[in-house]
């Protein structure tokens, strides 16, 4: 008690700083998923595409990222074992972040898009077990956070997979392809709206106090659709065939008809990402703050401060600025060639499974999600549509992580408990 009553202040401001480097990793290495299929596929440039991700990862952190936050706050760790040495929580969750956001400077400098939601999650459950004991870890929290790892990439990539598959079936292999794109598109732009704003409205606005029946979120939701669906349909008109273009790639004038579409999901998939991912950010600076506070008492729950979702945020857009263009390229073009069509299959099914998953509270892996999905399109064209020795690389810069972040935060933390006492 007495060293957070002595040192209370400066624990606080040290890990605003590395909740802050932990968000700028966080946008730095992630927010590729966000962009990198709309960069990749050249629906948007990356002037545009940092732009959007500017804005709608910052909505969606700060509007949507309550409830995973506390999956990452007060999921994986008994509080009730730290009641007597609430200090230790504090040294384990400031080392965490530092851990982690050194890793995720370490990969995103090679160009691996690693998973930040694997890294801050490895490096809480190194310092608890080794720092304090494996008790106090929920080791059944922990394997059901492990087990959402496998199971959003299939996920992602199964719908994936189903709406390459319905894009191929309506448009792509049709007679008329570039008539059939103008008549779909519309409604997987509608499809795209609904989902974002359903999901927002029943699970992402509880805690800024905005509660709604489910049917009022599908009611709205549906508005909100619809209005998407218009502007897609406005932005449609000035399009029109290419013969020239044509003549080179058959499907040159409909890909410009799914360049509209991939600004869309590339709006969902970066509010989707900043309401999963800025958990992995301030989840564990929450519950330094909370203790602090609170004089030392470790809680089963803390209020969310919205000056700590400001501050994710802000790092989040940090990142993406100053070093984002590095993994944006691996996940854009280096897994499998995309095309605004395929780009927005891919883009759609990780975003929705992103969007879900952060509802339900499990702090999934974006990282995984959008390579399953950019899979799922892959292997819709049959397997020599994919790289699979940057695939292989991916995979084992997954498997590397958990260690890489638990190995560090058990190092920050002794070196932080040496410090203070």
């Amino acid at each position: 008690m007495d060293i957070i009553a002595q040192y209370g202040n400066i624990m606080v401001i040290m890990a605003c700083v590395f909740g802050f480097f932990m968000a700028w990793g966080v946008g730095a290495n992630d927010v590729a998923n966000a962009m990198g299929t709309s960069v990749g596929s050249r629906a948007l440039t990356l002037k545009q595409a940092i732009l959007i991700a500017i804005l709608f990862e910052f909505a969606g952190a700060y509007l949507a990222g309550g409830a995973v936050t506390a999956t990452i706050r007060k999921g994986i760790i008994e509080p009730s074992l730290l009641a007597g040495t609430p200090e230790l929580l504090v040294f384990g969750m400031m080392a965490s972040l530092l851990a982690a956001g050194i890793w995720l400077l370490v990969a995103t400098h090679f160009g691996w898009p690693v998973s930040t939601t694997h890294s801050i999650v490895g490096a809480i459950v190194g310092f608890a077990a080794v720092g304090v004991s494996m008790e106090a870890v929920h080791w059944s929290k922990v394997s059901t956070i492990v087990a959402s790892w496998v199971v959003s990439p299939v996920t992602a990539g199964l719908i994936a997979f189903f709406l390459f598959r319905s894009v191929q079936k309506l448009i792509l292999d049709t007679e008329n392809p570039f008539a059939n794109a103008k008549r779909y598109v519309p409604y997987y732009i509608f499809l795209v709206g609904f989902i974002i704003a359903m999901v927002t409205f029943t699970k992402g606005l509880k805690h800024i106090g905005l509660h709604l029946t489910w049917f009022q979120s599908a009611g709205i939701s549906i508005i909100i659709g619809l209005l998407t669906m218009a502007v897609g349909v406005f932005m449609q008109r000035k399009i029109k065939v290419d013969p020239n273009a044509d003549r080179d790639f058959h499907f040159t004038s409909v890909e410009k008809v799914f360049g509209i579409l991939m600004m869309f999901t590339a709006c969902a998939m970066a509010f989707a990402h900043g309401s999963n991912d800025v958990a992995n950010a301030v989840g564990p600076l929450a519950a330094i703050v909370g203790v602090v506070s609170a004089g030392g008492e470790v809680a089963q729950k803390t209020a969310m401060p919205a000056w700590i979702l400001l501050l994710g945020g802000g790092g989040i857009v940090a990142g993406l600025v100053m070093y984002g263009h590095k993994v944006i390229a691996t996940v854009g073009q280096n897994i499998t060639e995309l095309t605004p069509s395929r780009g927005f299959a891919a883009t759609l099914a990780a975003a929705t499974t992103v969007v879900v998953a952060s509802g339900t509270g499990l702090p999934i892996s974006t990282t995984h999600t959008l390579v399953g999905a950019v899979l799922g399109v892959g292997l819709a064209r049959g397997m020599a549509a994919l790289n699979l020795k940057v695939v292989g690389t991916i995979f084992i810069s997954w498997i590397v992580t958990l260690p890489a972040g638990a190995i560090l935060a058990i190092m920050f933390f002794f070196m932080l408990k040496g410090m203070f006492t």
